[in-house]
């Protein structure tokens, strides 16, 4: 897209943002189905935007992609409104998992998981196929995009199995962390990646943080004529507490039941080490969170469940408590 089109695009989005509600759809978070929701308050406009992966068919071929639903109060949100579609030129095109958008110098940057049908190596019975999936970053001006691509390739690492990556900046130098998928390597890990300054590229070598299998309550899952037990690494999204302790909560499996829990890095430090607490988050078949404040200064939460059945997973937002060593769950909101 040249400057010029991008700029009349943006016209149009900010006139479009200026329109009154009537005849837009508005729905409860009861009523919207959505996996790894994502809620970015926007103070610029004043809109907490919540994003979610929709796919979109273009001439018959089906395209990846991001719609966003927006709200005033976390209670009635307006839209949905799609913010991005995958170029048709990108290496993926396929369906986008866990779209995080984050605002970093004045810009707001969309990680977008992107999958494809590329298959690494032969299919093993009773596990899933070895699809590429990887991690990339796109670029706008405006919460509702349009999102434009640095390249044609994913952020992560090319031989990996890579998704849910989310920005973490420390002394001035923003990181992306990512999973790198149990699909590949049996026991999922959290990997660290540093990004340039504009975060187009990455810079430097992944940095393995910890495996799944290092938390004692992800006790793993166990699959059809494979003698070994998987750890799922899920959903990381990182917050630095009221006296300086870095925590991650990230998602895997307890008991068979999708939940979140807490790894703290003992330095304070990005790089780590890297321990486990004890007492997971949250337990109840519920995960893939993220952490927000509301405009009023809430510690929020939010996060899908349930887990399964397919299609009736949606968008929970609980209180938070930050201790300062660590964060307790408190009520649900009455949205």
């Amino acid at each position: 897209m040249d400057l010029k089109n991008q700029s009349l695009t943006l016209f149009f989005i900010i006139v479009i943002n200026a329109l009154p509600l009537c005849g837009q759809t508005v729905k409860k978070l009861s009523e919207i189905p959505i996996r790894d929701p994502y809620i970015m308050p926007d103070k610029k406009s004043g809109y907490y935007y919540m994003y979610k992966s929709a796919s979109v068919n273009t001439s018959g071929k089906v395209m990846g992609g991001v719609e966003a639903y927006k709200s005033r109060d976390l209670k009635n949100w307006e839209g949905p409104v799609q913010v991005f579609t995958v170029p048709d030129d990108n290496w993926i095109t396929g369906a986008v998992w866990a779209p995080e958008v984050h605002t970093y110098n004045g810009k707001y940057y969309l990680f977008a998981t992107l999958n494809s049908n590329i298959q690494w190596k032969k299919e093993q019975q009773g596990w899933p196929k070895y699809l590429f999936r990887g991690t990339q970053i796109f670029v706008s001006d405006h919460p509702d995009g349009p999102f434009l691509p640095f390249a044609k390739v994913p952020h992560t690492p090319m031989d990996q199995m890579a998704l849910d990556g989310t920005l973490w900046v420390e002394e001035g130098r923003p990181y992306m962390i990512y999973c790198h998928e149990w699909v590949q390597v049996i026991d999922g890990t959290m990997v660290l990646m540093e990004l340039s300054e504009d975060l187009s590229t990455p810079t430097g070598d992944p940095l393995t943080l910890f495996h799944a299998s290092a938390a004692g309550w992800s006790t793993g899952s166990s699959h059809d004529n494979i003698p070994v037990k998987s750890y799922v690494t899920d959903g990381c999204f990182l917050y630095r507490t009221k006296t300086g302790k870095l925590l991650m909560i990230w998602s895997s499996f307890m008991n068979g039941e999708y939940a979140i829990g807490i790894a703290e890095s003992v330095t304070g430090k990005i790089h780590g080490p890297w321990v486990q607490q004890e007492k997971p988050l949250f337990t109840q078949n519920g995960g893939h969170g993220m952490i927000f404040r509301t405009f009023e200064g809430r510690l929020c939460m939010t996060f899908h469940r349930p887990n399964s059945p397919r299609g009736q997973e949606r968008a929970r937002i609980f209180e938070l408590q930050d201790t300062g060593d660590t964060l307790q769950l408190l009520l649900e909101l009455t949205l």
